[in-house]
């Protein structure tokens, strides 16, 4: 399904870029882009499989046969050449997943990767039970040798949102607050009905805060798999945590306060993780986190990168740019040591 979106955005993008091309037939001085549509491949991939049986169907295991890695076999894409692989707002594992996978496959060349859905990350305790390979967090053994390093749910969950955003809402005042509280007392409306539920990823709607708590409960409760006929919605129990809604909004606050400390922790571990075992890395602040609070890239190489971030410039909405503060590349491997 997201890969059908995905492809008519392309077209509808390729519509708007053609447009200028009559233009520049009677400008020869400009430039027409001339762009050819990405091929969208939908699929799984298995972190334990190697480069050639990567990415699997859509199907669940068993399903059917894995198919080929379209990137090509060893040698990296169909032409033989090495490949830089992207993670574009990478869900929970899937960053993890990505960054293993470039750690032992000479095909791939270099990695870029933007987390997201820090909550979503498997743990120590989770990888054993569910027999994976390696954790989500902690990836490198700097940080699991920390004392105190476990990450709650609510904190790596706290870690994703925009801190930006939410200071903004609450300077001035606004109603999309409201959907906090409606989603505590949501949560204990559910835990209450049935104890065993917890941490859904609930998603009654981006405008829930326009909703009466009765309307939005009953759209929370069914995607609960719970009958809002048999939870009271109206009672006195319920009115009085709805008036608790500055204390909900205070406990918010306090989280994305320490929200940048968790993400900071959870981006160096990964950074860590590729150090650890001699390659080339940086953590690189893209561009202004309000345009997009995911704006921490992380990029690694099997080569210097010094020459890959040199021209690399970053605008805020200040005027200050990162031409002014150097990007400084974690420690590179010492001389004679193997990246591999």
């Amino acid at each position: 399904r997201l890969a059908a979106l995905a492809e008519r955005l392309d077209q509808e993008l390729l519509q708007e870029l053609a447009k200028p091309r009559a233009l520049a037939r009677s400008s020869p001085s400009l430039c027409p882009l001339t762009p050819r549509a990405p091929r969208h491949i939908p699929g799984r991939l298995d972190p334990a499989a190697p480069w050639g049986r990567f990415l699997l169907p859509p199907e669940p295991p068993g399903a059917g046969p894995a198919a080929q890695n379209p990137l090509g076999g060893p040698g990296g894409s169909e032409d033989g050449a090495r490949v830089l692989v992207t993670g574009l707002h990478a869900c929970g594992d899937l960053g993890p997943a990505l960054l293993c996978h470039f750690a032992r496959s000479p095909a791939v060349a270099a990695v870029a990767l933007v987390g997201c859905c820090y909550m979503k990350l498997s743990s120590a305790p989770e990888q054993q039970q569910q027999q994976q390979q390696r954790p989500g967090y902690p990836l490198s053994a700097s940080v699991a040798a920390l004392p105190g390093h476990q990450l709650s749910y609510r904190a790596r969950e706290a870690a994703c949102h925009a801190l930006e955003e939410y200071q903004a809402r609450l300077r001035g005042g606004s109603a999309h607050l409201r959907a906090h509280c409606y989603r505590a007392v949501l949560e204990s409306l559910i835990r209450a009905a049935e104890p065993g539920k917890r941490h859904l990823g609930l998603q009654p709607g981006r405008r829930a805060h326009t909703l009466s708590f009765t309307q939005y409960a009953q759209l929370g409760l069914s995607l609960a798999g719970l009958d809002p006929e048999g939870v009271p919605l109206d009672s006195g129990a319920v009115g009085a945590m709805l008036e608790q809604q500055h204390k909900v909004v205070a406990f918010c606050t306090l989280g994305q306060l320490l929200a940048p400390a968790v993400e900071t922790l959870i981006l160096l571990d990964r950074l860590l993780f590729l150090r650890e075992q001699g390659f080339h890395c940086a953590l690189v602040p893209l561009f202004n986190p309000r345009f997009s609070p995911r704006n921490l890239v992380l990029v690694a190489s099997r080569t210097p990168l010094d020459a890959a971030l040199a021209g690399l410039a970053r605008d805020t909405e200040d005027g200050h740019s990162s031409e002014d503060e150097d990007v400084e590349e974690a420690e590179t491997p010492r001389e004679g040591q193997n990246p591999q």
